[in-house]
């Protein structure tokens, strides 16, 4: 009988001679790029509460800034002289109005409730204000014109409303506006129809006024007409 081929095997290695795989380094570096990457998200982040805060600080002079270039929500504008074309033949009236925010023991009232007037004409005005408290008091006025659409036509050369209003005890004074209708309004179409502007001021209490002398009686003399 025909023996089969015998495969001799090699049993004589122990288990413990033999050497185990080298175990694979971790990677380290996903781990570098996961910091980076919360670094970059900090990062921007930041910078975006930055620059919301920064926003919130330059909103307000920038809105301020641009109701008085544009004349948005009926703010009034600021001209250093008459126009140039002068009065024209259409009039309208002029009304005036007068308010004090509470905190503000003042009185506060237009000397005339209302005018006539020609378009492109000067007018000086005055309101007056009473201090009714014991002490000196502060106040600054915020003004805007109805209907709102013609801010950028109402031009005022001299107003109280620009500067923070200091008043003595008891201290009345008259102030003075001067203003014109700018005659460029007659070619705005959307205000063939206008016939009435109500100019209304708010004085609002200042809490830490700028220290500078009270004023004096020289206000009675009615300074400021043109």
């Amino acid at each position: 009988m025909d023996q089969k081929p015998t495969i001799s095997q090699d049993f004589s290695a122990k288990p413990a001679d033999r050497k185990p795989a080298d175990p694979k380094p971790a990677k380290s570096h996903g781990k570098s790029r996961g910091l980076g990457r919360d670094v970059v998200v900090a990062s921007i982040c930041g910078a975006v509460v930055a620059l919301m805060v920064g926003a919130s600080y330059a909103a307000v002079p920038f809105y301020n800034w641009f109701c008085r270039a544009t004349g948005f929500n009926g703010t009034t504008q600021v001209a250093t002289s008459a126009p140039a074309t002068g009065p024209i033949a259409r009039k309208i009236a002029v009304r005036f109005d007068s308010n004090v925010a509470p905190g503000l023991p003042w009185k506060f009232e237009p000397e005339q409730s209302e005018i006539e007037v020609q378009i492109g004409q000067v007018v000086t005005v005055f309101y007056t204000v009473t201090n009714q408290a014991a002490r000196p008091t502060a106040g600054q006025a915020a003004y805007n014109v109805a209907p709102l659409t013609v801010g950028s036509y109402f031009q005022k050369i001299n107003c109280f409303c620009f500067t923070e209003q200091t008043m003595a005890p008891g201290e009345k004074r008259e102030m003075p506006v001067v203003f014109y209708v700018d005659p460029s309004i007659a070619d705005d179409h959307e205000n063939d129809g206008l016939n009435t502007i109500t100019l209304s001021y708010t004085f609002y209490p200042v809490k830490d006024p700028v220290v500078k002398p009270l004023a004096s009686g020289e206000d009675d003399k009615r300074k400021g007409n043109l």
